[in-house]
């Protein structure tokens, strides 16, 4: 079968299988800029899907694709500290395997929302030392 390359065009054809055909292989490329298959490991409550291809190189072999209501405005705060574990190696056992013990003191996990208009801007009681420069008006 690799007579000619013939066993990649092969596992493209798989690939775009796996992503569901080729518009929505095309949609995938245009949100993450790559295809991968892989086995679905587990999902979590915020709808994001953890997959994991022991074939790819270690670093590259888990990886996480987004909930769809994100499209590309995506980052990596969106993922909960269970499942952030396993993505970085620091376990092997997926929490759908080994689930995280549940104390009422923990809060639930929360996206961080720097740089957007719900992020936090502590307010200040103090006289700022410089006062803004103000241009005198023409009239």
């Amino acid at each position: 079968m690799s007579f000619l390359g013939l066993d990649k065009v092969g596992k493209l054809f798989r690939i775009i299988k796996f992503n569901g055909g080729v518009m929505n292989s095309l949609k995938t490329l245009y949100r993450t800029d790559e295809l991968k298959i892989g086995t679905l490991i587990g999902e979590d409550k915020y709808g994001n899907k953890y997959y994991e291809n022991k074939e790819y190189f270690y670093g590259r072999n888990r990886w996480i694709d987004y909930n769809v209501k994100h499209g590309v405005d995506y980052d990596g705060s969106m993922v909960p500290a269970e499942w952030y574990g396993w993505l970085h190696y620091k376990t092997d056992t997926p929490p759908t395997e080994n689930p995280p013990v549940k104390y009422k003191w923990i809060i639930d996990h929360k996206e961080n929302t720097s740089g957007s208009s719900e992020q936090y801007v502590p307010y200040s009681t103090t006289k700022p030392k410089i006062e803004p420069w103000v241009p005198k008006s023409k009239s």
